[in-house]
Parts: structure tokens; sequence; C-alpha cells
């Protein structure tokens, strides 16, 4: 979003590099982290202080070079051009603001426990409480603002004009956002809010489309021509921006009407979970290449008729004696069913956990419109640099002659 604004206005120039040297340290910041032992997680692969040492190395060489020639070149570019707060210069920036912001909150509840432990001794824990609040209350006023970016013109916008052209979008997302609720039997007040956030997302993104082609304005013909017309750029922004509002539908979607029920089951019992009927047929042995297992086979119906049929398992490596739990996952539209096998009881049943997820695919399938957006942005024509040819140097009167 920055390099936008430095395209366009031949501004932000210092930011942007610094934002491109950040970001590159972050990810050798991480490597750091999972590859040295120094953070206990489910996601340090490694506790290997020597190759932490080394990776350090390459941290201090790369980031300290890179910051050092940013601290004697940036002073040499130029500021670049002015632009009014209300614009989309100011929207870029306010995006940039907030990232980076956001950026800094999970890098400090990342990196404050290890510096306390480090000064005083004294060990936290910073869980998933304080970057649900931080990082929540840091995008609500962005995903707000997405939707008013593509509309604000460059150097000078008018908010009052881009209102008066999302008010009725904010009413239809809101709208569609009750249905929802209405359609899952209710939940948290607050999600009617984060799936109208969503919703208004996607239909802000259609709406450019629609506002730049002049739909409903001019004859259908010489609205599909300006549409086809548009560069390749618009589309991409668009498909970016709705695939954001499609992560944040099926993210508020999982964390406000997901249901978990932990269980006992003998053979034969049935149990519902997200308007499915669930049958426990009973636990057969099986093996493996390397292990044994119990897999507990289940029937799910609805309204009465079989849909699906899952195994799951629990697997014992004989080398390593190391017990692990194979849950029986089933998908059905862009919501999925997760079966997990527990321990078994004295009177012959065996504790089942189920969880039902709705929308949970929304979360991955937005982030891969959003990703295709960034490819159909990057296809532009506008972007394409042709590499330059060297020009054939003239030949002097004399020598043609003399050939």
């Amino acid at each position: 979003h920055s390099a936008l604004v430095m395209e366009k206005r031949e501004a932000l120039k210092i930011w942007t590099v610094l934002l491109a040297i950040l970001t590159f340290s972050l990810s050798l910041l991480g490597t750091f982290l999972v590859r040295s032992g120094v953070l206990t997680s489910v996601h340090a692969f490694a506790s290997d202080p020597s190759r932490g040492v080394f990776i350090l190395c390459i941290l201090m060489l790369f980031i300290g070079g890179a910051l050092s020639l940013f601290a004697f070149r940036a002073p040499r570019l130029s500021a670049g051009g002015l632009f009014a707060p209300v614009s989309r210069e100011g929207a870029l920036v306010l995006n940039n603001l907030i990232l980076t912001v956001a950026c800094g909150t999970v890098l400090t509840g990342t990196l404050y426990p290890l510096l306390l432990e480090t000064l005083t001794g004294d060990k936290i824990s910073v869980g998933a409480p304080f970057f649900n609040m931080t990082f929540g209350l840091l995008m609500a006023p962005l995903l707000v603002a997405v939707p008013f970016g593509p509309l604000l013109a460059w150097k000078r916008g008018d908010l009052l004009g881009v209102l008066q052209r999302l008010y009725v979008v904010a009413g239809i997302a809101f709208a569609a956002a009750l249905a929802v609720f209405y359609i899952e039997h209710g939940g948290p007040v607050l999600s009617v809010l984060g799936l109208a956030a969503g919703l208004f997302l996607v239909a802000g993104a259609a709406a450019d489309l629609w506002y730049r082609a002049g739909i409903g304005k001019v004859k259908a013909h010489v609205a599909w021509k300006r549409l086809t017309g548009l560069p390749r750029s618009a589309f991409g922004t668009a498909l970016a921006h709705a695939g954001l509002g499609v992560s944040v539908i099926g993210i508020v979607a999982v964390s406000a009407f997901s249901t978990e029920h932990v269980l006992e089951m003998k053979p034969g019992e049935t149990t519902e979970a997200g308007g499915y009927t669930l049958s426990f047929d009973g636990l057969r042995p099986a093996k493996g290449p390397n292990y044994s297992e119990e897999r507990g086979h289940f029937t799910v119906r609805r309204g009465g008729a079989e849909v699906a049929e899952t195994w799951s398992a629990k697997r014992l490596y004989a080398a390593r004696q190391m017990p692990t739990t194979e849950a029986g996952i089933l998908t059905f539209g862009a919501s999925q069913l997760y079966v997990s096998l527990g321990d078994p009881t004295r009177d012959g049943g065996i504790v089942v956990r189920i969880w039902w997820k709705p929308f949970i695919l929304l979360i991955w399938g937005g982030t891969l419109l959003m990703a295709v957006g960034g490819f159909v942005s990057l296809c532009d024509r506008r972007l394409r640099v042709g590499a330059p040819r060297r020009k054939a140097k003239p030949v002097k009167p004399g020598l043609e002659a003399a050939e």
C-alpha cells in the first residue's frame, strides 16, 4: 500500500524502504525464535543453542547492515508530493499505521516474557486474551475504513460523497448479518457487528467496480465496456479486499457459532452436532506400518438419511511408545465436523470429543482470494517493464566509404 503512494505521488519513499527492511528483519527474528529454543512453543521446531547463535549472527549482519545503509542513504531521498488527510493517500497511510501498530503489539506480546525473564528472572505467560483484545480492537477501525480507500480520490477526496455511495452497502451488509445470526440460532450479539464488517468488505469491493463501470447510470453495453476496460489492478484490489472480508466472516462465524461436545459414547448411541446426528458404531483394532490403533467408526445422518461416515483413531507408535490421536474430519460445504477419540471408560464406552466449525473454510478461502488479487494486480499491463535495448552505434561516413 505504501508503494502505491510512492508510485502515484512520489511520497513515503523513506517509509516504504524502512518497511521492507523491517519485514525481512522480522522474518529472520521469527526464524531465530523457533530454531534456537529461546521460545518454548509447539512451533519451536528444535532446541539447538549452536544453531541459534549462528542464526543470531546472520540476524545481526543483515539487520544491522540494512539499517546502517538506511541511516546513511535515507536523507538523500526526497519527501515527495503533499496530500490532504482525506484522500486515497491518507487512507493508505492510515492502513500503514494500523497494521504497523498491530505488528508492534504482537511483537511486544511475543518478546515481553523473554525480556522479563532475562532481566528479573520472573516467568509470565502472554496468552490468547492479550492478542485477541489488542489485535481485535486495532483491526475493527481498519475493516470499516478499507471500502472507503478505493472510492476516495488521489490528493484530495470527498468523504461525504463516499459515505453517500456506501450507506446502502452498509445497510445490506447489516441486514445480511442479521439473517446469518438468525439462521445460526443466535449467539454473541457482537457477532452481528463482526459479520456485518466482513460482508461490508465484500460488498464494498463490488461497489467499487459498480461505480467505476457506471452501472445504473449508463446503458448496459456502455457499462460492460467500462467494466472490461478497467485496469487489472482495479480487479486485483477488489478481489483482495473481498478476500479479507471472506476471511473475517469465517473467523467471526467460527468464534461465535462453533460448538464442542465431550461425552461418553457406547456402540449404538447417537448425539447431535451442527444439525447432524452422529452414531457411534464401535471400535475396531488395526495395525499400520509402525503403529497399532483402535479405530472408531461413526455414521453421520441428517434428517434420518445417511450423508457421510468417518473413522477416528487412537494410535500407539511402538518404537517410541508415543500415543497420538487421529481425528475424523468431515467437510459440509464451507463447514467442518471433527470427531476425536479420548480415553476408554470402565463400562465399555469411550470419551468422544466432537467439534462443529461452521464456515471455517472461508478463512482459508479468503486468504486464497487475497493471493489471487495480488497476482491479478501484478499482471497489470501498466506494471510491465520492458528490458531496454542497446542502440546500435552510428557508423562513421569514412568507414562506410572504405568498406
